[in-house]
């Protein structure tokens, strides 16, 4: 009987663990979003980088805003055979040649429907960044659908703000 019992409790857990919506918004967080990021991007020696989240139009999809995901796609349909896309690095690591040895991730700003999160890199090598602004990128994060996207990346070069909205934009002009 007491196994019977436990055996139906154990069982109405499990169904309730799979429906409630709670337990589908744990991963689906920025802080989650960019965690899964950037352990991808370290595994190994820190070498392959993060363009795995703007490579495709299905990539893109997955962890861009629709706004931003349309603006990238217009951006890619001007560009010629053969020339490089409109962003020509990795945003996600501020670099051609990815160096990632650890990250760190702060909240800047929350709200209900948007965040701000700040990605600070560290990479294999001292030398690496001199400035210590290029080695913190910025994510903005929009809800949309009940599921958090980036709305943009952005971060510095030799101290120079950069941000894939902007560059995007820009590359119309060209």
């Amino acid at each position: 009987m007491i196994i019977r019992r436990e055996l139906i409790l154990s069982g109405a857990a499990a169904i309730l663990a799979a429906i409630l919506p709670e337990h589908a918004h744990a991963a689906d967080d920025p802080t989650a979003i960019l965690t899964a990021i950037y352990a991808r991007v370290i595994k190994g020696k820190g070498d392959g980088g993060g363009t795995f989240v703007i490579d495709t139009k299905a990539a893109r999809t997955k962890y861009l805003s629709n706004s931003l995901a349309t603006l990238w796609a217009k951006a890619d349909a001007r560009t010629r055979k053969g020339d490089g896309g409109p962003i020509g690095f990795d945003p996600v690591t501020n670099s051609q040649d990815p160096d990632v040895k650890s990250y760190k991730i702060v909240a800047e700003k929350q709200a209900a429907d948007k965040a701000t999160m700040a990605v600070t890199i560290e990479a294999h090598q001292s030398a690496a960044r001199t400035n210590a602004a290029d080695k913190t990128i910025r994510y903005d994060f929009v809800l949309e659908a009940g599921q958090w996207k980036i709305d943009d990346i952005k971060g510095a070069v030799d101290g120079r703000p950069w941000s894939v909205r902007a560059l995007l934009v820009e590359s119309f002009k060209h």
